[in-house]
């Protein structure tokens, strides 16, 4: 429900730049839906005033002194989480910063223009107003301290799998073979979603899986990179005309729409723009997997806004394949899963803790049924 105009969301304002405090306290006072209540200068203010003034939202930057944004949002979102949006360098190193703070738990984020001055922050004006006003509705729950717990498990009990193993999977696949593919499917809180479910795939894992989440196309490297320290599995951004593998999660690039050709091959799209206002669009990556794998494919739809990836999950139903989406209650926005659930397409609705477990118990089914690279 929108704010009434004597209540405003809150907005707590990090950044250490006076300037570029102002620029952004005088953009969301100018709307009509917000309301700057506090400034921090760095993250032991920002932590402190999160407590006491209790915002609707957070403006994080990353790059601060005595406690940047990363350690920042790790303890509020640990201890007292509030939204966060990130805005921050769109440089390479801000690219893996910003990953990390979404991992950590953040919203959203929004690339600050290279020189940030007033002007060229204007060029974002409406990007942010949009994702601020979204983040505010947000219900957030506690999340880098279960992060801090994965990375713990992972460096504590992960070994790296037999080299027999990953080549029987190179070995076992090729155009004329079979076997489960999975699209997990992401939008807004995705990176910190995935952080959770990533880390039960394991390198010789019986299928391939493609993570095809709403990110733009300097963010899809650095995010392959990252993901890849948390998890067993052999992970890479997707290529264009490489054969598709089990035992590998593959990263859809930003601004690229991708399909998996009839040959098992990855076809990528930079051409078309946006379709049905997405870009990547899921719905097309799991449509072509779904005539590709037919009942051998997999979806889970998770956290994120609109309706992308409800069509292509239809697809793979009708195709006999499985459909997973994630709960009301785990979903940081619930509308991805609510569109594919009001569509018909879900065969199971479930906690995001549980998924990793529905997605396993059918791989090893469907590759019991028929061993993988049987066609």
């Amino acid at each position: 429900m929108a704010p009434t105009p004597s209540k405003k969301f809150r907005v707590l304002v990090v950044d250490d730049s006076a300037f570029m405090r102002k620029v952004l306290e005088t953009i969301f006072n100018a709307d009509d839906q917000l309301q700057v209540v506090g400034h921090a200068k760095d993250g032991r203010e920002a932590v402190s005033l999160a407590e006491s003034l209790k915002p609707d939202v957070i403006t994080m930057d990353i790059n601060m002194p005595h406690m940047d944004g990363l350690q920042a949002t790790a303890q509020i979102m640990t201890t007292n989480p509030h939204p966060i949006v990130v805005v921050s360098s769109e440089s390479k190193e801000g690219a893996a910063s910003t990953l990390k703070a979404l991992e950590l738990g953040a919203i959203e984020f929004v690339a600050k223009p290279s020189s940030g001055i007033d002007l060229d922050m204007q060029t974002v004006k409406e990007e942010l107003l949009r994702k601020v006003r979204m983040a505010a509705k947000v219900r957030v729950v506690r999340t880098a301290s279960r992060l801090a717990s994965t990375v713990q498990a992972i460096k504590g009990t992960a070994t790296p799998a037999a080299p027999a193993a990953a080549s029987r999977a190179s070995q076992s696949a090729s155009s004329d073979q079979r076997f489960p593919i999975v699209v997990l499917a992401a939008s807004t809180g995705g990176p910190a979603t995935v952080m959770r479910l990533a880390p039960g795939f394991t390198r010789d894992f019986p299928a391939a899986i493609f993570l095809v989440q709403h990110m733009p196309a300097a963010f899809t490297t650095q995010y392959a990179a990252q993901l890849a320290e948390f998890t067993s599995i052999r992970v890479k951004e997707a290529e264009a005309n490489e054969s598709v593998l089990p035992g590998t999660l593959y990263i859809c690039p930003g601004a690229q729409h991708l399909r998996v050709s009839s040959a098992g091959r990855i076809q990528l799209d930079n051409t078309s723009g946006r379709i049905n206002g997405y870009l990547p669009n899921i719905d097309i990556t799991m449509q072509s997997v779904a005539a590709y794998a037919g009942a051998m494919s997999i979806a889970a739809v998770l956290t994120g806004m609109g309706n992308d990836g409800a069509a292509g999950a239809k697809a793979i139903k009708s195709a006999g394949g499985l459909v997973l989406a994630q709960d009301e209650a785990t979903a940081v926005i619930f509308g991805m899963p609510q569109e594919a659930i009001k569509l018909g397409a879900v065969d199971h609705v479930l906690s995001i803790d549980d998924i990793y477990a529905a997605i396993e118990k059918r791989v090893i089914g469907i590759c019991k049924a028929t061993p993988v690279g049987v066609k």
